[in-house]
């Protein structure tokens, strides 16, 4: 398959200063991306996340390492890496005297796109900003402005669209038409690099997902690949009778009292059949009212692959 990003051995390297010593923001990054995927790119604060796309960007300087976005090198080619990716940022960035149609138009005309070809109001429809078209920016909400953000980033019809943490400051109800509207975009042949805070999202929207921690990637692969490395699955046993403490043949199982009435249990299927957990409940002479599981999902995945780089 062919790749929309490649990266090998990627380092940045910020200079010391006075007040703090030389860091070592990214060492040694290899991904790639491919064509047409939804790819998350998660981490803690901190991780690296951000200077990576800045440098595809053409923010930062990269001190060494190889970056070809859409077959163009970011060295030897940054007019045509910079033309095929759109960024939408963290920080909102916008004329607040500009209407929305304008700053679109102003956007396009950076990028030499012609007026008879650009999708002011498509986009603006794209992003649910139609009836705000004409209204000045800074009469936007928190959640319409960085709408606009996404819509300045497809002005000029990228085939890669990077969006650093999109969803922040961001309501439910807009967040959802968001996502619906960056799933048509992908649906449409669009690239889409997602870095996020709300792994259920990432889990939802995305079919490839890496995870970087302190400059490096600890895990990349397709997503339910990625499930598949952390098997512990939870159980809430609830009984017909009150129990006072956590009986002895349950503990094994890292059992948690919740409430009067139930245990959580943790257990891995593939090494502890769930048929050892109700051995140990009769033995116990408890009688099971109710059973309610709940599989790990990305979170697990991303707290085992971080816990355990910073430990």
């Amino acid at each position: 398959m062919t790749n929309a990003i490649e990266i090998q051995n990627l380092r940045k390297t910020y200079a010391a200063s006075k007040k703090s010593p030389a860091k070592d923001a990214l060492k040694g990054i290899d991904l790639s991306i491919p064509q047409g995927s939804m790819f998350a790119l998660l981490g803690p604060n901190g991780a690296g996340k951000s200077t990576l796309i800045n440098i595809m960007a053409g923010l930062v300087r990269k001190t060494s390492g190889r970056v070809k976005i859409w077959d163009s090198d970011i060295d030897t080619d940054p007019r045509n890496a910079k033309a095929s990716i759109g960024v939408v940022p963290q920080e909102i960035t916008f004329d607040p005297f500009f209407s929305p149609r304008k700053t679109l138009d102003i956007h396009a005309g950076l990028y030499g796109v012609p007026s008879n070809k650009r999708r002011t109001d498509e986009l603006l429809a794209m992003v649910g900003l139609t009836d705000k078209a004409d209204a000045p920016a800074r009469s936007l909400s928190g959640g319409m402005r960085r709408r606009l953000m996404v819509a300045k980033a497809m002005v000029h019809t990228p085939p890669i669209l990077i969006l650093d943490e999109p969803s922040a400051g961001v309501d439910v109800e807009l967040r959802q038409m968001m996502w619906d509207n960056i799933r048509t975009l992908n649906r449409n042949g669009t690239t889409i690099l997602l870095t996020t805070h709300y792994l259920e999202e990432a889990e939802q929207l995305c079919d490839r997902i890496a995870i970087i921690n302190h400059g490096q990637i600890v895990a990349n692969d397709l997503k339910e690949k990625l499930l598949a490395t952390v098997s512990n699955k939870e159980a809430r046993l609830r009984f017909e009778t009150d129990i006072t403490a956590i009986p002895e043949a349950l503990k094994p199982f890292h059992a948690v009292q919740e409430g009067t009435r139930t245990i959580m249990v943790r257990y891995s299927p593939e090494h502890d059949p769930f048929e050892k957990i109700l051995a140990a409940v009769r033995q116990s002479n408890l009688t099971i009212a109710d059973i309610t599981t709940q599989k790990s999902d990305l979170e697990d995945v991303f707290l085992d692959l971080t816990r355990a780089r910073a430990a």
